[in-house]
């Protein structure tokens, strides 16, 4: 997911003593073909920095790993914080296989590319599995955590989920807790913030790819996953077979500011999905009017229930914490199907539901968790030195509340340094499927479009007009798009798969809540029917 971070505890990959005998023997066969290579190194346990060391990768060792089942097999390869000083601190990359269930699995695995930027793809494992569970019958499913999340030298921020709603929604408090947290990751042993950008994370997920022995692999990115997997493929062009990129967030796309206007599309969807329905434009029928008076009476006082302490708090509601609250429903439409009662009842001076939708899609999950440090020296690094040169106009709305927000943190923040080939996207030598949710608040088709025109003929753009910020994991027919996408033995077949099975995808109904007259006229339907 591509959005502004927040804080939960990430799971941990966990050793298991042994495998049963049967199991034994797969894992150990599949770790001989897949680590023969491989030489054994002494690792740290906190996955952190250490002393320098030649390069070296671990053998693949039997472990469980939080939400999953079954055992898989973990891995570690050391790599040099610093490209250019091969001697100087290391840190270890850590990543986790799903061995192929088949016998005769095939030579080329899926590597899943997490988004955030910040998330840790191993803990993406237990809810990424069952989705990839086709491709997994032949081919290995990797997950590596990307430089500076889970456990490969993570840079994360304390947790203030428990603060007070009023603390954190103060003017100033979210850049006053970023310094703070960017002071104590300077201190860590692998705290030089300037080397965590993508091109780096890259080479990292090179190295993994040559300690598996792996010649060449697939790439499913999502989100920020995206421009990681676009990287990938302009350094190693030769090392991917196949490349699925969905919610496309590009090199050259300037995160701050293009929040806003995509946020904006999304919102304007909403209203005007609620005024096309007669049912919820009979309900809501002054909505947007409704919206603007919100808007404009910021800041004012307003009651909450905390969602994670349940205790009732008087908070002083800014613009940015009202903007904020509305903009996570947006990311997926079942839940944005809820803004518009959610909206009015705001209006009404109970914000409840508003608070409540806008947790819905964390929902206190650890794979949500995004690593703060990680997400702002990339964006610092790769973003913010393109904000003040952007031509891209604000929207009304959301105004310019990302933009200030990056640009105040990042000007204080290392910065890594970015070469101009990492913004431009020379062709593709292999197939590449571009989806994208034509009601997505973050990446939108626009960007898409852009891409697939840079890479050539070798891309193909699907647009789901209904479908919110991910589309290939999330919608059940997609997944059976990428499986053949994937799997089909030539390209010209990866590239004529047909995804013509969500084009129509409705959008999801507003929710209606309940009225005196509604439960009456169902409870006459229901006497009737027992007649």
């Amino acid at each position: 997911m591509l959005t502004r971070p927040g804080a939960r505890p990430a799971p941990r990959a966990r050793p298991v003593p042994a495998l049963r005998p049967k199991a034994a023997a797969s894992a150990a066969a599949s770790a001989a073909a897949l680590a023969a290579a491989i030489a054994a190194a002494l690792a740290l346990a906190a996955g952190g920095a250490r002393a320098a060391s030649p390069e070296a990768a671990s053998p693949l060792k039997a472990c469980r790993v939080d939400g999953v089942s079954t055992e898989v097999l973990c891995g570690q390869v050391s790599r040099p914080l610093d490209p250019a000083r091969p001697d100087g601190v290391r840190i270890d990359i850590r990543y986790v296989v799903v061995p192929a269930l088949a016998r005769n699995k095939l030579p080329d695995p899926v590597l899943l590319l997490a988004g955030g930027p910040g998330q840790s793809a191993i803990a993406l494992t237990a809810s990424v599995m069952p989705r990839l569970s086709r491709l997994n019958y032949r081919r290995d499913l990797v997950f590596i955590d990307q430089r500076g999340t889970g456990r490969s030298a993570p840079l994360s921020c304390p947790d203030n989920s428990d603060r007070s709603l009023d603390e954190l929604l103060k003017p100033g408090a979210k850049v006053r807790l970023l310094e703070q947290c960017r002071d104590a990751l300077q201190r860590l042993p692998h705290g030089d913030l300037r080397f965590y950008t993508t091109t780096i994370a890259m080479q990292d997920m090179d190295a993994v790819r040559a300690a598996l022995g792996v010649e060449r692999w697939n790439l499913i990115g999502a989100s920020y996953g995206t421009r990681a997997a676009l990287e990938y493929q302009r350094q190693f062009p030769d090392r991917v077979r196949r490349a699925v990129i969905d919610g496309v967030a590009p090199p050259d796309m300037v995160l701050p500011v293009s929040f806003s206007q995509d946020a904006q599309r999304a919102l304007d969807l909403s209203f005007a999905a609620c005024a096309q329905a007669a049912d919820c434009q009979a309900r809501y029928p002054a909505l947007k009017a409704e919206w603007q008076a919100l808007l404009k009476g910021m800041p004012r006082k307003v009651a909450f229930t905390h969602p994670l302490t349940g205790r009732p708090e008087e908070v002083t509601l800014t613009r940015e914490g009202l903007l904020g609250l509305v903009r996570p429903p947006l990311y997926a439409p079942q839940v944005a199907a809820a803004l518009p009662a959610a909206i009015h009842e705001a209006s009404l001076g109970r914000f409840d539901a508003l608070a409540g939708l806008a947790g819905q899609l964390s929902g206190g999950s650890r794979a949500m968790r995004i690593f703060e440090g990680m997400h702002f020296s990339v964006i610092c690094a790769e973003d913010a030195p393109r904000i003040a040169a952007s031509t891209e106009a604000p929207s009304p709305d959301f105004g310019t509340l990302d933009r200030d927000l990056y640009a105040r943190v990042c000007a204080s923040w290392p910065r890594g340094a970015v070469e101009p080939a990492f913004y431009a996207l020379p062709p593709a030598r292999h197939p590449v499927l571009i989806t994208s949710g034509g009601s997505d608040p973050a990446t939108p088709e626009r960007h898409g479009q852009r891409v697939q025109a840079a890479l050539g003929a070798q891309a193909r753009h699907v647009v789901v007009p209904n479908a919110g910020h991910g589309v290939v994991l999330a919608l059940p027919c997609m997944r059976d798009v990428l499986f053949r996408f994937i799997d089909a033995p030539r390209d010209a077949d990866a590239l004529a798969v047909d995804a013509s099975c969500a084009l129509k995808l409705p959008r999801p109904p507003a929710f209606l809540p309940p009225t005196p007259a509604t439960l009456a006229a169902a409870a006459s339907a229901a006497r009737e029917s027992d007649r």
